[in-house]
C-alpha cells in the first residue's frame, strides 16, 4: 500500500487533481473561489461586450459624391465661338485643359479665369463660375467640367480584404458594405471578423455578422475614413487531461465551454474526468459579487468555475456558460488514471481495467 501511494505521488501527471484544487479554495484557507456552475451562475458570470457604432456614425447623412473636394481631379473642356480664341489653336474651337487637381486649399487655376474656388461646389456650379469669368475675355464660351474622385474624397481599407488600398467615394460605395465590396470583399471567417472604422478621433467597431444582420449598421462613409478588417484576437488556453493542450483562438463572438471543448476535439475518454472541468478566471469585482452573492468585493477575484458534465441538465448549463478572453480551461484526470500509472510503474506495462479493479479491491 505504501509503495503504491509513494509511486502515485512521484509519477508525472498533467496537473493538480480535483481534490488539490478544492484544497486551495477560500473555504479551505486558499485565495481562489471555487464555484460549481449551475444555471444561475452561468447567467451571473456573463459579461456582454457588444460592439457597435455610436450615434455620430449612425446618424451621419449621405455624402454628396458630386461635391468637389481637395485632391479631386478635374478635366475641363472649353469651346469658344470665335475663329481665333483665347485658348483654342488655329482652326480649332475646343480646348482640353490638362488634368487639374484641386489643391489642398480647394482651389484650381484656369487660364484667363484665374484662381477659382472649387471645393464644396458641384461640377455644374463650378462650370457656371468658369463660364462667367471666361466670358469677359471671349464671347459666349461653353465649358464642360468632369470630376474624378481623388485623395480628398477617398477611404482607405486595410486588413482582411481581397484588395487593400485607397478607394474614391462614389455613388455605389458611399456606405460601408459598398466600400468593402469595392475592396474585394472580406477574406476572413465572418464569425470572428471585426470591422473598425476610424473617423478623426472617433472609432467604431462591429462584428461583421452584425453588419450583415442589421442594415442600420451599414453606415455612411466620410472622406478620409479608415476601415480596418481584422480577426478577433481573443483566445482561451486548454490544459490538463485533454486531446490538446494549447492556446485556442475564439471561433465565435461568444463561445460557450461546450464549444471550446469541441474546438479541441472534445475530452479524451481515456484520461479525462468529465466531472472535473475547471475554468480559471480573474473576475471583475462587480461580477464576482453577483456570482458569489455578496457585496463585499471591491477588487478582482480569482474564481475557479467547476463544470460537471455528468450532472443532470449539465450539457444545457454548459452551453450557457460563456467563455471570455484569456480564460484557462483545465480538465482533471479521471481517478483510475493515477492507478494505471502506478501499476505501469510497478509492472512495466499498463494493466487492464480488470487488474486495476482487482488491486483496488485488495487495497
Amino acid at each position: 500500500m505504501g509503495l503504491l501511494v509513494l509511486s502515485a505521488c512521484a509519477l508525472p501527471r498533467s496537473g493538480p487533481s480535483e481534490a488539490e484544487i478544492l484544497a486551495g479554495s477560500v473555504e479551505n484557507g486558499g485565495n481562489t473561489h471555487v464555484v460549481l456552475v449551475d444555471d444561475r451562475v452561468a447567467i451571473a458570470a456573463r459579461l456582454s461586450e457588444p460592439l457597435g457604432f455610436s450615434r455620430s456614425f449612425l446618424n451621419a447623412g449621405n455624402i454628396s459624391v458630386d461635391r468637389i473636394n481637395p485632391g479631386d481631379i478635374l478635366s475641363i473642356t472649353i469651346w469658344e465661338n470665335v475663329d481665333n480664341g483665347l485658348l483654342a489653336g488655329a482652326g480649332q474651337s475646343a480646348t482640353n485643359l490638362p488634368i487639374i487637381q484641386v489643391d489642398q486649399l480647394g482651389n484650381i487655376f484656369v487660364p484667363y479665369a484665374g484662381v477659382i474656388r472649387a471645393s464644396g461646389r458641384t461640377p455644374d456650379e463650378l462650370r457656371v463660375e468658369v463660364t462667367n469669368l471666361l466670358s469677359r475675355q471671349t464671347p459666349d464660351p461653353q465649358v464642360e467640367i468632369r470630376r474624378q474622385a481623388g485623395d480628398g474624397a477617398s477611404v482607405s481599407v486595410i486588413g482582411g480584404v481581397g484588395r487593400q488600398g485607397v478607394f474614391p467615394i462614389v455613388a455605389s460605395n458611399r456606405r460601408l458594405t459598398g466600400m468593402l465590396a469595392t475592396a474585394g470583399g472580406v477574406s476572413l471567417n465572418p464569425s470572428v471578423t471585426q470591422v473598425l472604422v476610424q473617423r478623426g478621433n472617433d472609432t467604431g467597431r462591429i462584428w461583421l455578422q452584425d453588419l450583415y444582420d442589421n442594415p442600420q449598421n451599414d453606415i455612411r462613409l466620410r472622406a478620409n475614413d479608415k476601415i480596418i478588417v481584422r480577426e478577433d484576437r481573443r483566445f482561451f488556453t486548454v490544459l490538463g487531461a485533454t486531446n490538446s493542450q494549447t492556446r485556442v483562438p475564439f471561433e465565435s463572438s461568444e463561445p460557450s465551454i461546450i464549444e471550446a471543448l469541441a474546438d479541441i476535439g472534445g475530452l479524451d475518454d481515456r484520461v479525462s474526468d468529465p466531472s472535473g472541468i475547471f475554468v480559471f478566471r480573474l473576475e471583475p469585482a462587480e461580477i464576482a459579487n453577483v456570482v458569489l452573492q455578496t457585496d463585499e468585493f471591491t477588487t478582482p477575484q480569482r474564481v475557479a468555475y467547476v463544470v460537471d458534465l455528468t450532472a443532470q441538465e449539465a450539457i444545457f448549463t454548459a452551453q450557457n456558460f460563456q467563455l471570455r478572453d484569456r480564460d484557462a480551461i483545465y480538465v482533471t484526470e479521471a481517478p483510475f488514471v493515477a492507478w494505471s500509472k502506478v501499476i505501469a510503474a510497478i509492472s512495466g506495462t499498463v494493466s487492464s481495467l480488470d487488474n486495476i479493479a482487482t488491486i483496488a479491491g485488495v487495497l
